[in-house]
């Protein structure tokens, strides 16, 4: 079968066609004919040598979505559509690929209004935004901000919430170009960080009151400045670095605040949250309470190209991979 895979970490240029072994399934896994998948960050930190447990050769991607081949005694059909995530493309080979035997817990069926190439951009994002907005505590009418509306955690934790009944669902962009292009697709509650600094724009929003929750995927200086937003007794959840991996806080916006910070890593989690998450998730996607945006998408062997776009053009929405 056909796979991009890196055949080494010094960069874009590691990333290769390569023709190799279709999988084998074995107990526990379901042989899934691969139609999209998801590009993210992820790929671009192991490309460049960054994450400590990948080793090349290695066929990058952790998402996606396709038809399975060989339901293998679980409790999907032959046929049946799915997406899918987990630590593929990571410590075992990934989702740029023709073919992946996925583990069944990291599976769900895809709701029929939802084609596969959105599927694809899926997983990731909006397990990763419910399953932290669990751990903090969220509720109907919390007030909740998190950073990067045209990313994929951003997006999906700002449509989340809205959904979920948020009082604030509220995110930025660094760019006015997409501040107009949020608003235009109904996000109301983005602040534009090239006209207005982060902490107005919330004390604009919520009236002075503040974020009782905060969702960063982003790291870097944004998030001592999103943690500064927090109400009293306020959380924040961070879970990203794509703005750089150090940050500098004010350690009193926790005391007198009686604030929190917490981490968050999606595969750390159990199996059954990923089950009860995936079926939260189903169900608001079959509503059309949430919609996945695609920005672009690039064919296989374009990988490279797809993730340098990823990284390099910060699109508003998901890049995605038709295999």
């Amino acid at each position: 079968m056909c796979a991009m895979r890196a055949e080494g970490f010094r960069g874009y240029e590691d990333l290769k066609l390569a023709d190799i072994p279709k999988p084998a399934v074995s107990e526990g896994r379901v042989l899934v004919r691969v139609s999209a998948a998801g590009v993210t960050p992820l790929e671009h930190t192991i490309l460049l040598g960054g994450h400590p447990r990948a080793r090349a050769p290695l066929v990058l991607g952790s998402e996606g979505a396709g038809v399975v081949e060989d339901a293998n005694g679980s409790e999907f059909s032959a046929g049946a559509r799915v997406m899918f995530a987990g630590l593929y493309g990571v410590t075992e080979d990934g989702t740029y690929s023709e073919y992946l035997a996925v583990r069944k817990e990291n599976l769900s069926l895809i709701p029929g209004s939802i084609d596969d190439i959105s599927a694809a951009g899926i997983p990731v994002a909006y397990l990763t935004a419910h399953m932290a907005l669990t751990h903090s505590g969220f509720q109907a009418g919390k007030t909740v901000l998190s950073p990067a509306i045209g990313g994929s955690v951003g997006n999906a934790v700002t449509q989340l919430v809205r959904a979920l009944g948020a009082r604030h669902a509220m995110s930025t962009t660094t760019s006015h170009t997409k501040a107009e292009q949020a608003r235009t697709l109904g996000f109301d509650e983005v602040i534009d960080l090239s006209t207005e600094k982060l902490g107005e724009g919330v004390r604009r929003i919520t009236e002075g009151y503040g974020s009782d929750i905060v969702i960063d995927a982003i790291g870097g200086d944004l998030l001592g400045e999103a943690l500064g937003t927090l109400a009293i007794r306020g959380s924040l959840t961070t879970l990203g670095y794509s703005a750089g991996r150090k940050s500098t806080i004010d350690v009193t916006d926790l005391i007198w605040k009686r604030a929190s910070i917490k981490s968050f890593s999606l595969f750390a989690q159990s199996q059954e949250m990923w089950r009860t998450t995936w079926a939260a998730i189903f169900r608001l996607l079959e509503s059309g309470a949430i919609k996945p945006i695609v920005a672009r998408t690039f064919a296989l062997e374009d990988a490279a190209e797809a993730l340098r776009y990823q990284i390099e053009g910060r699109p508003f929405g998901r890049v995605i991979l038709t295999v």
